[in-house]
């Protein structure tokens, strides 16, 4: 592949619409809105009071292949339609056409997510097993029926849920639409060589990656100063949400937000339990990286903005088109599938990499159509960024891997969610360190490590704050200095000795997007398990190339169809004895113990002088 980029790239949507106001978007806007409309009164007419006398009648089973239809179709057209507009407003949020388009569609949608505790009620009722054996459509969608049958037990009256439903536009959803919006257009008043400029929060927070420490410890008390001069609105917008949460979790008789949202990621307490057993044991190995890295930059203790600073001079820094280039080429190692899917995200302009105000912070792939996805990232020119960008083109692949499934099918927890991207990055990282002079491998090597350290140890203190958040939250809201004393208590209870206690993030909460969704609670512990889940396949696939890809590329497409255990017993892996969770873990043990050989146990970084 050859490319030469002058200017981080913005992605193209055309593929879907052609613009906001075009005549095509308006058709499709007409058309899909129109269908929610059409698909409630087909619910209300072939649905009557009677059909669950006889739920199996000739009627029935002919009006669940119907509605299953007609939602794969419409929940098809709807993404998209609501992809494209989102796209628009992460890319830069004061659009406000864009944002008014986002309200009106989240509200011309209202009527969807009405039907959708009605219609799983009325498919949870049903003989599933009677069902699969005599229609084959239910016997493509048997693993979501049954899911429905689970969640029609978690249902309020009829009338409770359409009360939520609508109520959720202006709870809920509005506030996580405020933080959206507030945290996206901070400008964080930053002095640097004589000058104050105002920065986005994304730029802020990327000169965490910095090689001077002055200039990582003034970004990091201006970034704590710009949360904390927004904290109350914030504050208020995550005791709101988690207040939304909690009631309507007990309403629906979940005894504890965490076993819906292990429901919902597929796997159950015993697999949680091991996860989290194996983490916790890991904590004195990546304390040991921490100290090690702590003595390398010549300090006593690592500070919070000394997490992701670069070790010594060996870091490549690298341009978005060598990035594009390398990227292409390893993936190409693994399969022809896998290396055309990345040629044709940057040759088409799938990315969106150039950091801007009003874009928001990080990074996330979204499916745009049909195999075709859009991936924002803020792009700098570390070792991080090329492996961001091979992280998400993972779950662009694990989209197209889906794309020949229903749209019902391709209901995916986010345990399963990260599998593909974590081996993507895999294959990205070795291929580096295999390259790698001893001081560039001491980089990349720090590089993966500051990530694992994030998904291993950083993610646990999160799902401990959460858990500790919603168990105060119950009793009333929690003030800014209390989410912030949550915050640190989580943070000492993980990193320990790895990090100077004094030198901390209160403000986390407010960092990370995903508390701020009603449907999102624990959102933090699926990325351990799918960082560890793609360590543990990588590890499968090194040991047995040739016949790895084909059922690998299997379970990509059939994530939405099995839960997480019934998957992974395909390759023989056991999600529930720690045994397997170590295994992966050893291999982010042996990257730690390189790392200290190559430094001399955090004395001196190689080609650095020593």
């Amino acid at each position: 592949m050859t490319a030469t980029i002058e200017a981080l790239p913005r992605w193209d949507l055309s593929a879907a619409y052609p613009a906001l106001e075009s005549p095509e978007f308006v058709a499709g806007w007409q058309d899909s809105l129109a269908e929610v409309a059409d698909l409630v009164r087909y619910f209300d007419e072939v649905v009557a009071e009677e059909d669950a006398e006889s739920p199996l009648s000739g009627e029935s089973i002919r009006a669940v292949e119907s509605l299953i239809g007609r939602l794969n179709a419409l929940y098809e057209s709807i993404d998209t339609l609501g992809a494209y507009i989102y796209g628009h407003v992460a890319t830069d949020s004061r659009d406000d056409r864009a944002q008014a388009l986002l309200s009106e569609f989240e509200i011309r949608c209202l009527p969807l997510s009405k039907l959708q505790p009605r219609l799983v009620d009325w498919l949870g009722s049903l003989n599933i097993d009677a069902l699969v054996q005599r229609s084959a459509v239910a016997r493509d969608h048997e693993y979501l029926l049954r899911t429905y049958q689970v969640s029609a037990r978690h249902l309020m009256s009829p009338a409770e849920e359409a009360l939520a439903a609508e109520l959720h536009l202006s709870a809920g959803s509005a506030w996580s639409k405020l933080n959206d919006n507030l945290t996206s257009q901070i400008a964080v008043p930053f002095e640097q060589d004589g000058q104050t400029r105002h920065l986005p929060m994304s730029e802020i927070r990327n000169l965490a990656h910095h090689e001077d420490r002055d200039v990582r410890r003034h970004a990091y008390e201006a970034e704590l100063g710009a949360w904390e001069s927004n904290a109350v609105p914030i504050a208020a917008a995550l005791n709101s949400i988690k207040g939304e949460s909690a009631t309507l979790n007990a309403r629906r008789d979940w005894t504890d937000p965490l076993d819906l949202a292990l429901f919902q990621n597929h796997i159950d307490r015993p697999i949680l339990d091991a996860v989290l057993t194996a983490v916790r044991e890991s904590f004195p190995d990546f304390r040991r990286y921490l100290r090690a890295k702590a003595h390398l930059l010549g300090t006593e203790a690592l500070a919070w903005y000394d997490l992701f600073a670069p070790i010594g001079t060996g870091g490549h820094r690298w341009t978005y088109a060598e990035a594009a280039d390398f990227i292409v080429a390893q993936f190409g190692t693994f399969s022809d599938r896998l290396r055309d899917l990345a040629v044709r995200a940057f040759r088409d302009d799938w990315i969106d990499a150039e950091p801007r105000p009003g874009k928001v912070d990080g990074a996330f792939c979204m499916m745009l159509r049909r195999g075709e996805s859009r991936i924002l990232t803020n792009f700098g020119s570390s070792y991080n960024d090329v492996a961001t960008l091979a992280h998400e083109l993972g779950h662009a692949y694990h989209s197209l891997a889906l794309s020949d499934r229903t749209m019902l099918q391709h209901t995916l927890p986010s345990t399963l969610a990260e599998t593909a991207s974590t081996f993507c990055e895999t294959i990205v990282q070795e291929a580096a360190l295999a390259r790698a002079a001893p001081a560039e491998a001491v980089a990349i090597l720090e590089s993966g490590l500051q990530e694992a350290t994030q998904t291993v140890v950083d993610i646990y203190s999160r799902f401990l704050f959460e858990q500790r958040l919603f168990a105060a939250r119950t009793a009333r809201e929690l003030s800014v200095d209390e989410l912030n004393r949550l915050m640190l208590d989580a943070q000492r209870d993980t990193y320990g000795d790895g990090l100077d206690a004094s030198l901390l993030h209160p403000y986390m909460w407010a960092v990370k997007g995903h508390y701020y969704s009603v449907g999102d609670a624990f959102y933090n512990f699926p990325y351990t398990f799918g960082l560890l889940f793609g360590l543990g396949l990588y590890a499968r696939y090194r040991q047995g190339p040739e016949s790895f890809t084909t059922g690998y590329d299997d379970l990509l497409a059939s994530t939405g169809m099995a839960d997480a255990a019934t998957l992974a017993s395909r390759f023989g892996i056991d999600l529930r004895s720690p045994d397997f969770w170590q295994t992966s873990l050893d291999v982010l043990r042996r990257q730690i113990d390189r790392f200290l050989d190559l430094t001399d146990g955090g004395i001196a970084v190689p080609g650095d002088g020593a």
